[in-house]
């Protein structure tokens, strides 16, 4: 066989892998989208458990019993679910009866501005304002994002008891996958390095993500802004996406702040909102997780797209997380690790 019959049979040959790899990555897709009910629940326990694992770790040191230590944990987080999930879904359920009465106060004061341009010769439609700018569309799309969230936890029990097996399991974990990848020795150290930073990057993101939804609760309590628990829920759940997630969440609140208390106190929040993901995102987080993790933010927002195509609000909401378990497994891998290099900033 000649140079070039070997060279055109191993191309082919490459096309043919890349092509049998995209069939059947479109076929595991198109499943994971079908058994969207199953798989949610199951990512969310995952993630719930990975968080609450350093807090099992951390009491076993202080001598205090596995069981006792994942119940109480548990009883924690059920009990704060319970308390948040209800003041939410109430001021959820309050604002989307006030969106009318938003929307009508909206209209008079569009009326009275080209009111104001028509005295200079400026002839807009307040019609088209409404149409272009409308706060209260930002306002109740939070709300049923936070409401298709609720949705989510009516499978709260079945959630609760897979973490409880799962936070049970962890210990035998790494030696599972271990064994699953043929290394009984543990000589695998990028296994361990996957599994230790993917710990440390969701439990380090939630604590700040908790820290950032507290600080917009009382910066906008201190404004006197209405439903400031609802903006610091939703300021906490999208932290979790770096770059574009604060801004997204400052969006509803600051059309509130408009409508509510005028131009200028709206102005002020948003430039709280910018103070405060300032401090989070380039003093506190680097600190805690270096800037090797980053994503660009290109990524972030493809990434967005894809998990809530996938997987809905929660997809949105676990977006980054889940790219960037996907990019810390390539960057163990020597095959996978240009991909990562892709996903990476600069």
């Amino acid at each position: 066989m000649s140079l070039l019959e070997k060279t055109e049979k191993l191309q082919s040959s490459g096309v043919v892998k890349a092509l049998l790899v995209t069939a059947a990555l479109f076929v595991v897709l198109a499943g994971l989208k079908i058994a969207t009910n199953i798989v949610v629940p199951f990512l969310l326990s995952v993630f719930i458990a990975i968080i609450c694992n350093p807090l099992i770790v951390k009491a076993s040191k202080y001598k205090i019993p596995k069981p006792i230590a994942i119940i109480a944990i548990i009883a924690i987080i059920l009990t704060l679910v319970l308390l948040l999930g209800g003041l939410v879904g109430q001021s959820a359920r309050d604002l989307s009866e006030l969106l009318p009465e938003y929307k009508a106060q909206l209209n008079e004061q569009f009326v009275w501005l080209t009111a104001r341009l028509a005295e200079y010769n400026i002839q807009i439609s307040s019609d088209l304002l409404v149409e272009y700018f409308d706060p209260s569309a930002a306002m109740g799309v939070a709300a049923s994002m936070l409401s298709g969230l609720g949705g989510v936890m009516a499978n709260l029990l079945l959630i609760i008891i897979t973490v409880i097996f799962m936070l049970f399991e962890a210990p035998s974990l790494p030696r599972k996958i271990h064994h699953a990848l043929d290394d009984p020795d543990m000589k695998l150290n990028q296994i361990d390095r996957f599994l230790e930073s993917v710990n440390n990057y969701l439990a380090i993101k939630t604590l700040v993500s908790i820290a950032t939804g507290i600080c917009v609760s009382l910066m906008l309590w201190l404004f006197g802004l209405e439903f400031y628990l609802l903006w610091g829920v939703l300021a906490f759940l999208l932290n979790y996406i770096p770059n574009i997630g604060s801004m997204i969440a400052a969006i509803p609140a600051v059309s509130l702040a408009v409508l509510q208390l005028g131009i200028g106190p709206a102005g002020a929040i948003g430039l709280g909102y910018i103070t405060i993901n300032m401090i989070m995102g380039n003093v506190i987080e680097p600190r805690y997780l270096g800037k090797g993790l980053g994503l660009s933010t290109l990524v972030v927002f493809l990434s967005l797209i894809f998990w809530g195509w996938l997987f809905g609000t929660v997809g949105m909401l676990l977006s980054v997380p889940l790219t960037m378990i996907i990019k810390i497994a390539l960057e163990e891998s020597k095959e996978g690790r240009w991909f990562s290099v892709l996903l990476s900033n600069d």
